[in-house]
């Protein structure tokens, strides 16, 4: 495996709201705390150095059943130690992991901690992924693609997907040990996906919590109780957010009255102002759930996508409101894998990372573009043809002023027959050039399929079952605190 890395704006591809944290813009510094930098790590351990040991205690209690009812030991670290501290990501339960990117977010994740090891060895730092068990939208994961075919889990069972039981779940027709196993012992889709996170990742120290626990919701219990009651939430949250889109930057979440849904065995039921309910039933919303996180763990850092990174910047203001720590924010890794026949292929054809971020529209235009010996646009006979109008124009308002329109309409449709001028002799020379430009075509598809980015569609398995050592040989790769995107070739 080789690489190369790119910085975030040279591919025109990721948000200025991003772009303008990691440059950690004056204007944005009031929406958190300590910036994505490993120095500050220091101040952001001794924030949360007042964790209670009571949180400690119950967090490390829920962790080792967790791992016992699946038949497994949780990696050997004790949460009730005061110096010992988390670095979270957390993502829905994707089937057979979803979309290479949850791989990336796990590995940045326990490359952060290993990183913090590094440079603060007095203290222990644990990576954690925290599994999305009370989602309730099940059609965003019920489905993965490998080796060119959507595979998908349609049952009837509805409410929180980590309590979702596995009795109907498809026969995939490829065979993978670690996944085989997980689903065929799994008694819900969270031990399932608790499993193969384990087999895994669990050699790396990776903890997975399931934080759908009444143990836990008793520690945030009071949280809940303020945002069903008293509807504190959701106004600190519109004038953060009224803020950051006065400064231009697009906000990712809304914030409702009651932010909470109660769980029930078969349901997940959006509560309004007035409800009642057991607070032990109830379940953060997107809203909650990033403060509900940082209440039950020592946490120093969260790493995620763009829109993560952009709507926990709308939340400060709550973490403020029950004075608890805002964690470090940190984007994940980000990288577009090839083969080494892709990459010969693109420097055959002169395409960079950039060119191929590109739409197909656009692609195709600057590459033809770029290897005609042609003149292929009518922007010099369009700078002749303004004076020469302009004298007719004022020639003939000056004889007879109504002739004046008729000239101008004349140079209108002057203009409008270079354009489409123009479009032909673009047109004929992309037919010249169409070897090349299905070439161009082709490696678009096969490194951006259905249109999207790699690591949003494809699977790990893809690249795994070749080579092996995929996801080791990426844990080598990645640096979590390098804020640039990756180019891999295997």
């Amino acid at each position: 495996m080789s690489n190369k890395t790119h910085p975030f704006a040279s591919l025109n591809a990721f948000s200025t709201l991003l772009l303008d944290y990691l440059a950690a813009k004056p204007a944005l510094q009031a929406f958190y705390g300590n910036a994505p930098q490993i120095s500050h790590f220091k101040d952001q351990i001794s924030k949360k150095k007042s964790f209670p040991s009571s949180s400690r205690a119950i967090l490390q209690t829920v962790l080792t059943e967790q791992y016992a009812a699946i038949g497994a030991e949780m990696p050997a670290v004790d949460l009730r130690d005061e110096n010992t501290f988390t670095v979270t990501t957390g993502h829905q339960l994707n089937l057979y992991t979803g979309p290479l990117y949850v791989i990336y977010k796990l590995v940045s994740t326990i490359n952060l901690a290993r990183a913090l090891q590094k440079e603060y060895p007095n203290q222990r730092f644990v990576p954690v992924y925290w599994m999305a068990t009370e989602d309730h939208d099940f059609k965003e994961i019920n489905h993965f693609f490998a080796f060119g075919t959507k595979y998908t889990w349609n049952t009837p069972q509805k409410g929180a997907v980590g309590r979702f039981a596995l009795s109907d779940f498809p026969k995939i027709p490829f065979r993978n040990e670690i996944f085989d196993k997980a689903y065929a012992e799994g008694k819900s889709l969270s031990e399932a996906v608790r499993i193969y996170m384990h087999a895994l990742f669990g050699a790396e120290g990776l903890l997975c919590l399931d934080a759908d626990d009444q143990r836990l919701k008793s520690i945030f219990a009071p949280i809940m109780e303020a945002d069903l009651t008293q509807q504190v939430h959701e106004p600190i949250v519109r004038a953060t957010s009224e803020k950051l889109e006065a400064l231009g930057y697009k906000t990712q979440v809304s914030a409702r009255p009651v932010n909470l849904f109660q769980l029930t065995a078969n349901d997940r039921v959006r509560l309004e102002k007035g409800d009642s309910v057991d607070i032990s039933e109830a379940s953060p919303n997107v809203i909650l759930r990033p403060l509900y996180q940082e209440v039950i763990l020592p946490n120093l850092a969260y790493i995620g996508g763009p829109a993560e990174v952009a709507y926990w910047l709308q939340l400060k203001g709550i973490f403020d409101l029950h004075q608890v720590p805002f964690p470090i924010l940190l984007p994940r890794n980000f990288a577009i894998v090839k083969t080494q026949k892709q990459a010969e292929k693109a420097e055959k054809l002169g395409l960079t990372l950039a060119d191929l971020f590109k739409n197909e529209l656009a692609l195709r235009r600057d590459f033809v573009a770029s290897r005609t010996q042609h003149q292929l646009d009518t922007t010099e006979e369009l700078k002749a043809l303004q004076p020469i109008m302009e004298s007719l124009a004022t020639r003939a308002k000056a004889i007879d002023p109504t002739l004046e329109p008729s000239v101008l309409a004349e140079q209108a449709r002057w203009t409008k027959g270079l354009e489409r001028i123009a479009k032909k002799l673009k047109r004929a020379e992309e037919r010249n050039q169409g070897d090349a430009v299905n070439q161009v075509l082709a490696l678009k598809e096969a490194l951006f399929p259905a249109g999207e980015w790699q690591e949003r569609h494809t699977n790990f398995l893809e690249f795994a079952s070749d080579h092996p050592d995929f996801v080791h040989e990426l844990l080598q790769t990645f640096d979590p605190l390098n804020f640039e995107f990756y180019e891999i070739t295997l």
